[in-house]
């Protein structure tokens, strides 16, 4: 799970000045799972490419694709 700081920064870097409990958790958990999407992309470009490694550019490919 993402922590909790991490996401109400990110809030707070939008332009709110509080941040709830429950609005946190429910970014946090959206984030996570665009994540995993986002990796399992990544993952697939660099099997494709015939790595094992994952790298940067797999992943800026894959939020391009999504």
């Amino acid at each position: 799970m993402i922590a909790k700081a991490s996401v109400d920064k990110l809030i707070r870097k939008a332009g709110a000045e509080r941040v709830s409990e429950d609005a946190s958790k429910a970014l946090a958990k959206i984030l996570e799972e665009e994540a995993i999407d986002v990796a399992r992309e990544a993952v697939t470009l660099a099997e494709h490419a015939g790595r094992k490694t994952v790298k940067k550019e797999d992943v800026e490919l894959a939020v391009k694709r999504m």
